[in-house]
């Protein structure tokens, strides 16, 4: 049996322009980027190019990209770095009870430090409340936080109506993109947010390299003291391999976010759940403001990872955990008031560029079989 992907929101193969884009950099270009003689200087260019074709896809500057290891890492510097740099200001951050742990953990460190959190509901499509946010901002408050998707369920957030409401109120706002960035058109300056965290290894780029976008006039305290690098943000000497590769994938990504193919097998596979399986299949997330990709559904009265075993050849995501013969569910899904009996059966399908109908035919002939 074909092995078939369908875990793309947990990482994406590299694209093979990606790929051969990256390969010159193992043989040559093994010079320093920031020294200045025939070795350093072609290196800096290609540092210089990746850094523009990232600024491209998302309408900045490419002074306002930072290069960091990944997502968590831009998450990371955005918040414990903003707080450092401003906590003389306020210590109050707003975020959600639904983002991801590379967002929830370091809020929960920043806590221990000083910090105020608040940590804002969702409704049970996954959507924050401008209201809640808009009411939870007091004279202390410095930086709101707020995911662009949600990760497992696709769930897209009021990105710019938030961004309003912390221009409004003088609020720095960050957003991590972590899962939006080369599926849905991103950009900066519709989205009014001041920090913004890209994820390589979600837009078929290597692991082990991110960016967080730094607007003009926001101030952090680096996380990682030494050299300058990075306009003083993060020391180290750059890892031009896989900026590079970051920045290729960006291109691709600017040539096909918006197209339809990949929502359209998207819903074609979810037309399929539905005519198969009828009421016993529930759709978790937004029905229509969620990713293009992202297919979270419950099968009820089922274990999800249960179905997911019985289909050794399908690598998706369940929304659950089992410990001890007890079954927990994600955090998300609890936040959501999904019940017990729903979220125990939910099964995360993301697609992406190379997922194909007959990939889909095949896992509808197997959920069939099993249930």
């Amino acid at each position: 049996m074909e092995k078939i992907y369908l875990d793309y929101n947990a990482s994406t193969p590299m694209a093979p322009e990606v790929v051969e884009a990256m390969k010159p950099l193992l043989d040559n270009f093994y010079g320093n980027p920031s020294a200045l003689h025939w070795a350093g200087r072609p290196v800096k260019e290609l540092l210089h190019n990746a850094r523009k074709q990232v600024a491209e896809l998302i309408g900045c500057s490419p002074r306002e990209i930072i290069f960091t290891s990944g997502g968590s890492e831009a998450n990371n510097l955005a918040l414990k770095g903003f707080y450092f740099k401003n906590r003389h200001k306020g210590n109050h951050i707003i975020t959600s009870k639904i983002e991801h742990p590379a967002i929830m953990n370091p809020c929960k460190f920043l806590e221990q430090i000083g910090a105020k959190i608040t940590y804002v509901d969702v409704d049970r499509t996954g959507k924050v409340t401008l209201e809640e946010i808009e009411k939870a901002i007091t004279k202390e408050t410095i930086l709101i936080s707020i995911m662009h998707s949600n990760n497992e369920t696709g769930t897209l957030q009021p990105i710019q109506a938030i961004g309003d409401i912390a221009k409004k109120h003088g609020v720095a706002f960050h957003t991590d993109a972590s899962q939006s960035v080369g599926k849905v058109p991103v950009h900066v300056d519709d989205l009014k947010v001041d920090m913004l965290t890209i994820a390589g290894h979600k837009l078929y780029a290597p692991k082990g390299i991110g960016a967080l976008v730094l607007r003009e006039g926001i101030q952090l305290e680096p996380l990682i003291h030494g050299a300058g690098h990075e306009f003083g943000l993060r020391a180290g000497t750059e890892n031009t391999l896989l900026a590079v590769g970051l920045g290729m994938a960006c291109q691709i990504a600017k040539q096909e976010v918006g197209t339809r193919g990949i929502k359209d097998l998207t819903d074609y596979f979810w037309q399929q759940l539905q005519d198969a399986f009828g009421d016993q299949v529930v759709l978790n997330g937004h029905p229509e403001e969620r990713l293009p990709n992202t297919l979270n559904v419950s099968f009820v009265r089922k274990i999800g990872q249960d179905l997911l075993s019985a289909i050794p050849y399908l690598a998706a995501s369940t929304g659950s955990a089992c410990h001890a013969g007890s079954i927990e569910l994600s955090p998300v899904l609890k936040e959501m008031d999904v019940p017990k009996e729903v979220g125990m059966g939910a099964i995360r399908f993301s697609l992406g560029r190379y997922t194909t109908k007959d990939e889909i035919a095949q896992v509808m002939e197997s959920l069939k079989g099993i249930l």
